[in-house]
């Protein structure tokens, strides 16, 4: 599993001319669910983008997480996010989980975002063609995976 996420001041979707979703101050995430993602993946991805701390203390230090600024996120689902570049100059796709689970994923790891004390979690619509726009505060983007994680013990 995988999530980029990235620190804006405001963020929104579209789909055919008309906002689906849109967060102000928080993060805007990408999220991808790759073959071989569980549960716990997606337990222990939310519990760190909620507690990550990449907002700036009265002292401008990368100190606080999210939910100490009552932040709000948007997450658009990216199965793009598990390309497979190795071969060739055509990405594959086949590490990507299959759709009917991966967008049960996608809406678990939003719900789960908010039973980590995220008060407004927004959503674009999966599988759609979607325009997201986004102003990247600082920039600050981290990249969440979950493999690297299992490999490490993490």
């Amino acid at each position: 599993m995988k999530a980029v996420i990235q620190r804006v001041s405001s963020a929104s979707v579209t789909i055919d001319g008309r906002v689906v979703g849109s967060c102000n101050e928080g993060y805007m995430i990408l999220f991808g669910a790759a073959e071989g993602d569980t549960l716990e993946d997606i337990e222990i991805l939310a519990r760190k983008t909620a507690n990550l701390r990449v907002f700036c203390d009265e002292n401008d230090k990368m100190n606080k997480s999210i939910l100490d600024i009552n932040g709000e996120v948007l997450c658009i689902s990216q199965f793009t996010l598990c390309a497979d570049v190795r071969k060739g100059n055509r990405p594959s796709f086949t590490l990507a989980m299959a759709p009917d689970l991966a967008s049960e994923y996608y809406d678990i790891f939003c719900q789960k975002l908010v039973e980590n004390g995220i008060k407004r979690v927004e959503k674009g619509i999966f599988g759609a063609d979607m325009k997201v726009s986004l102003v990247n505060d600082g920039p600050v983007t981290i990249l969440f995976d979950t493999e690297i994680w299992r490999k490490n013990g993490n």
